[in-house]
């Protein structure tokens, strides 16, 4: 019963905060450019972590790493940059619509190597889940061209890989604790995202007002966004199933659209609302038992 009530207030917390990430990562994206913002949010997280969990990192045994590694890759390092790089050319929200693909491909990674069971209204799910995708991708509205509508794909993969992560984490780490597995991560990440952020230039600008102004926001989308939360996350894997997991994606849209109806001026075309609408029910059907 504790699991139970457990599991759905770490849904709700994770849904807020990740939520509210995209707003933090498009006032991350005035003062630095997309791979300095990946960069940047992979180490805040990592600095974090490694001050919290140092003493985790001896816990992992030594056959465990490779699936730290590929956790670390699937979970964040590639999904970090996929999401900065769209969020230069789309709007927060329909980042976060196109997110909540994430249990449709948790499903579906899930059945083509992991060997979970599925039921047809799972497949019916995943094919609506794609008709709204399609529909939010090719039909932005006029502040947006068509050709921006493009880089959405890449928040689709992005989705894949997530589904990918909550799949091994689930089978291969469920036996560690979330802080060493989040820890574990991150020590993966750190001098890999230090080498990229070295070549973008950024240590020749650091120093002008607006880069500053958006190392802050980029400091608490690290720190919480992805560092307290991915130990949430895990947390959540844990005591539920993967797919349940990767619900969180429900939420994240409404918050998201929310902060970008307030305070950055977004809005969604009439289309592109039924198509949001669409890959709810998608989701819907794809998560049910």
């Amino acid at each position: 019963m504790e699991n139970n009530s457990t599991k759905w207030y770490l849904l709700v917390f994770l849904g807020c905060v990740w939520g509210s990430s995209f707003i933090l990562m498009q006032l991350g994206l005035k003062g630095v450019n997309s791979i300095q913002l990946g960069s940047l949010r992979i180490l805040f997280a990592a600095l974090f972590l490694i001050t919290v969990g140092f003493k985790h990192i001896s816990k992992i045994p030594l056959h465990k790493w490779k699936y730290i590694a590929l956790t670390s890759a699937c979970g964040t390092f590639i999904p970090a940059f996929l999401f900065a790089l769209a969020l230069s050319k789309i709007d927060g929200s329909v980042s976060s619509i196109l997110n909540s693909l994430t249990p449709l491909n948790t499903l579906l990674v899930g059945l083509l190597f992991f060997g979970i069971n599925v039921q047809r209204r799972q497949i019916l799910g995943v094919i609506i889940g794609f008709i709204g995708c399609v529909l939010l991708v090719l039909f932005g509205d006029g502040e947006n061209t068509t050709e921006n509508y493009y880089y959405a794909i890449l928040i689709v993969i992005a989705s894949i890989f997530y589904g990918i992560n909550v799949n091994l984490i689930k089978k291969y780490l469920s036996d560690l604790k979330p802080l060493t597995i989040s820890t574990g991560n991150f020590v993966v990440m750190f001098i890999p995202a230090l080498v990229i952020l070295y070549f973008t230039g950024f240590f020749d600008v650091v120093h002008e007002a607006k880069v500053q102004t958006s190392l802050g926001f980029i400091a608490i989308l690290g720190v919480i966004g992805t560092g307290l939360s991915n130990i949430l996350f895990f947390k959540l894997i844990q005591i539920s199933s993967p797919v349940f997991a990767s619900s969180v994606t429900y939420l994240i849209p409404v918050v998201a659209f929310g902060l970008g109806f307030l305070f950055m001026n977004e809005s969604l075309s009439a289309i592109q609302l039924f198509g949001a609408f669409i890959v709810l029910i998608g989701v819907y059907f794809s998560s049910r038992k």
